[in-house]
């Protein structure tokens, strides 16, 4: 039996994720406040910025993943604010550090143990993850810690078969980038495209498969964005 379990797959790339990999025979378990809209989804409601998430979710995913051959962790949920680093204060940063870092390590925590070899743990990161750009700053902040994050885990699960890597897309047509990018500015941001274009996110999704079943890459940073334009 091969599990999915990902965070964040009631819409964009975490529903498309899910999605595809439903059809490559994976069971999929989300963790969300908002239910994916698959029917063959395991949903497991909590919020991810409570410290005890793990504890209300763990009683529904420990049967799953005691039966599973292979897991692959997909770290998808994000918390994106317009803020800069001269105004944020701690308890604004600390929130958004809740979901971006403190949550992937809650969930890692509790998987791990359950991880056969052939399993894997993925981030959704950003090409933010190793560059900075004005208004991000938690944002930025937070995504730099996952390739942190992702890094130690790859030191520290030599020689278990478990291999992890973080897949940084580019500006992925989802919800989440409507919301933050104004209708008038997104031209602009599919101009910084060497593509001239948004990403799908079925085309990170394919990404995230492709890692998945790919040990070889172990550690890796793979940026996902059609080739940005540094302007």
């Amino acid at each position: 039996m091969k599990t999915l379990v990902i965070t964040g797959a009631s819409s964009g790339i975490g529903l498309h994720t899910a999605r595809l990999f439903l059809a490559q025979g994976y069971g999929v378990v989300n963790l969300s406040r908002r239910r994916c809209p698959l029917d063959k989804v395991t949903h497991i409601n909590c919020d991810l910025a409570m410290s005890s998430f793990i504890d209300n979710a763990g009683s529904v995913l420990r049967p799953l993943l005691e039966r599973s051959d292979e897991t692959v962790l997909i770290h998808n949920a994000s918390r994106l604010a317009n803020d800069s680093s001269l105004e944020t204060p701690s308890n604004a940063l600390r929130s958004v550090l809740e979901i971006n870092v403190v949550a992937p390590n809650s969930l890692n925590y509790f998987v791990l143990p359950y991880m056969r070899p052939g399993s894997s743990i993925l981030f959704v990161a950003s090409t933010l993850s190793e560059k900075a750009v004005p208004g991000s700053f938690s944002y930025v902040t937070s995504k730099h810690a996952q390739i942190g994050m992702m890094r130690s885990l790859t030191q520290d699960l030599a020689g278990r078969g478990i291999h992890t890597v973080a897949v940084c897309p580019g500006f992925t047509d989802t919800e989440m980038l409507r919301q933050h990018v104004p209708a008038d500015a997104m031209d602009s941001v599919r101009r910084m495209s060497a593509f001239d274009r948004l990403i799908n996110p079925d085309e990170i999704a394919t990404a995230l498969l492709f890692v998945a079943q790919n040990p070889i890459l172990n550690g890796s940073v793979i940026h996902a964005n059609l080739g940005q334009i540094e302007r």
